[in-house]
């Protein structure tokens, strides 16, 4: 069987390889994907938060999928893409002599193409939301990286009314020309009048839609453009049904402004995306990889977001000695919402920067809250001189990177990991956050549990996926939230964090080469 032949090569491979990174679960990953190409059997795998970052189990799934006799696709981003394209699959296929054809595009090649197509996760996806025939029906397809993969999905499925459209929308009805200009500045007024906000987006109010409402009435839907008729298409059934749960496809409209341009643009997207994504995973078997989606092996909540059905779960276990993090989570902290807290967070950070400035090492501050970022960035900037950046990637080899999150994400991966990383508050999503509290709104009015469904989750997977530099390391984790000690969901982020060393309390000697008797194992 194909699992053998795997099993054995790769094995017989990774012996070979002199100062090869080792995963101790290179052979049982590659037999899961060699099994579920056999089979046709969906599967999806958590390899774990540091594996992932590192990346060190493609060499597993790129195995099977050479060694398979049929076609398969891999899903992955361009970054991704490269390395399996100039290290991994020239690796293996030197040692197994093999001649399996690898193409890129954003198609599949043709109907006679028995090899390994790459392609990016937009392209997939654009292709199997149309049914365009992009991607051919029962190509096993492998998708790396689906911790990102509802992000891919809400932008392949967010709609936008540009401000050009405006006056393409002009051009196609001239005879309601001056009631296409006036609803447009009677929206931008109305949508002006909002207070900023970090995201400078806005869910769309009762009165904005009365003015989209009056427009769409004047105008005679055979002579709109596309971008238009599929914008009243959806509109039309925009009201509170749109938020109920027997709405069959429920709506988030919104509007994003450039203030100082004066523009607006108007956006909508689907609230659920299972029932939209149900019938792709149907079309072919998909072996699905992420980090650390879920704590649960089966992954309920991430699965039924998502639509899939039974598929073989496997999560793959993390070396409690080699990836610890020492955590400092004080008791004491005000909490996050407070008046005090920016004061005494400031305070904390202060502290850790000044008892770890002999230290050698990164040390990055995240920061989500964007008026407080640029504090913190000035404060340590006074003090520490160029040392501190906020949102770089030119740092000093002692460098201070202040960064809120979405920065720390997408640039990890070219960063030093850090010898000390700070974090002012849980990476919960912010109900200020429009677009946030519409998808809460929708988890309310269909009487579910929005925290437990939504945040919390959302939070823990950031949460893994940003320290996991850190435990290269064994580095420093302060975690500044006391939520996390105080609050009866801080139990299910300590399990999520370990392996780990609880700090008691600070000193200089935490930052030394020995600092194992000021912690105690978790």
């Amino acid at each position: 069987m194909i699992e053998a032949e795997v099993h054995l090569s790769l094995h017989n491979f990774l012996r070979s390889q002199e100062g090869f990174p080792t995963w101790p679960h290179h052979l049982t990953m590659a037999r899961l994907v060699a099994r579920a190409l056999r089979l046709g059997r969906s599967a999806l795998i958590q390899v774990g938060a540091v594996c992932g970052y590192q990346g060190r189990y493609r060499t597993s799934f790129i195995a099977s999928a050479l060694m398979w006799h049929g076609p398969v696709i891999i899903v992955a981003s361009e970054t991704v893409q490269q390395r399996l394209l100039n290290i991994e699959i020239p690796r293996l296929q030197q040692w197994l002599s093999g001649n399996k054809p690898i193409r890129t595009g954003e198609v599949w090649p043709g109907s006679d193409f028995q090899g390994l197509l790459l392609t990016s996760p937009q392209a997939w996806l654009k292709g199997q939301l149309a049914d365009n025939g992009s991607f051919p029906s029962n190509i096993p397809t492998i998708i790396d990286g689906v911790d990102d993969l509802e992000d891919w999905v809400r932008d392949q499925l967010t709609q936008d009314v540009q401000s050009h459209d405006w006056d393409q929308l002009m051009l196609a009805c001239p005879q309601e020309a001056e009631v296409i200009r006036e609803a447009r500045v009677q929206l931008t007024h109305e949508l002006f009048q909002h207070p900023e906000n970090p995201y400078n987006c806005y869910l769309i109010s009762q009165r904005e839609i009365e003015i989209l409402q009056g427009l769409f009435l004047a105008l005679d839907p055979d002579h709109l453009p596309d971008v238009w008729r599929d914008f009243r298409q959806k509109f039309q059934n925009y009201n509170e049904i749109s938020f109920s749960p027997i709405s069959p496809f429920p709506v988030l409209f919104w509007a994003t402004i450039a203030r100082r341009q004066g523009l607006f643009s108007l956006h909508y997207a689907p609230i659920e995306l299972a029932k939209t994504l149900t019938p792709i995973w149907q079309r072919q078997p998909v072996v699905l990889i992420g980090s650390a989606l879920e704590p649960e092996t089966e992954v309920p909540l991430f699965r039924q977001r998502l639509g899939l059905g039974d598929v073989t779960c496997l999560k793959f276990a993390t070396d409690s000695q080699g990836e610890a993090i020492q955590l400092y989570a004080p008791y004491k902290l005000p909490l996050p919402n407070t008046p005090e807290f920016q004061g005494a967070f400031i305070h904390q950070v202060r502290t850790l920067v000044c008892l770890s400035a002999t230290a050698p090492g990164l040390t990055v501050v995240l920061v989500g809250d964007v008026p407080l970022k640029a504090r913190v960035g000035a404060i340590l900037a006074s003090e520490f001189g160029s040392r501190v950046q906020v949102e770089k990637t030119c740092l000093d080899e002692n460098g201070i990177l202040v960064s809120g999150w979405e920065f720390w994400r997408s640039h990890q991966g070219v960063l030093p990991a850090p010898r000390l990383l700070i974090i002012a508050t849980l990476p919960l999503p912010s109900l200020e956050n429009p677009l946030v509290a519409g998808r809460v709104a929708y988890y309310k009015r269909s009487h579910q549990d929005w925290f437990r469904l939504y945040l919390l989750p959302t939070a823990l997977n950031e949460l893994q996926r940003a320290i996991a530099p850190v435990r290269e390391n064994q580095g420093i984790v302060a975690l500044l939230d006391s939520r996390v000690v105080n609050r009866s969901y801080g139990a299910q982020i300590l399990a999520a964090l370990s392996p780990l060393a609880r700090l008691n309390y600070l000193d200089p000697s935490l930052f030394s080469p020995n600092n194992e008797d000021n912690s105690n194992m978790e």
